[in-house]
């Protein structure tokens, strides 16, 4: 009896927990695809690139897909995730045009909120940081 009561609250724990990691990423790709998000900063070795992705806007959607917005008209269409419990988040547009490749990898996520993000990738010897910001 008492190994039965164990396995059942080892299953109900795992369940709860899925349940949470669920709830999570929910959350996690509502407020990604709810409104449209501007590059306001990003650094490259600590040099300001900002400016180079003035033009663009970017739409998440919740098939995991995103939109490059460039004036107005899609330039690329990528792929994207997140990962809530990693503080993770990636994206990868397929033969980009500059800057939109500079985006692509897996970057941590530093600081959020519902209308911001700010993240960091590594790779090598370059550092990249960047700033979202919901329009």
């Amino acid at each position: 009896m008492k190994r039965l009561s164990i396995l059942l609250l080892a299953v109900i724990f795992c369940g709860c927990k899925k349940t949470i990691d669920n709830i999570q990423e929910d959350l996690v790709i509502k407020a990604m695809t709810n409104g449209q998000w501007k590059i306001t900063s990003f650094t490259l070795n600590s040099t300001n690139i900002s400016s180079d992705f003035s033009n663009y806007k970017f739409q998440y959607y919740s098939n995991k897909t995103v939109d490059a917005i460039k004036n107005g008209t899609v330039e690329k269409t990528g792929n994207w995730d997140g990962n809530a419990e990693m503080m993770t988040t990636w994206a990868n547009f397929s033969s980009p045009p500059y800057p939109l490749g500079l985006i692509n990898g897996t970057w941590h996520i530093d600081r959020n909120s519902w209308t911001y993000v700010e993240a960091t990738q590594t790779n090598g010897s370059d550092v990249k940081t960047m700033r979202l910001d919901k329009l």
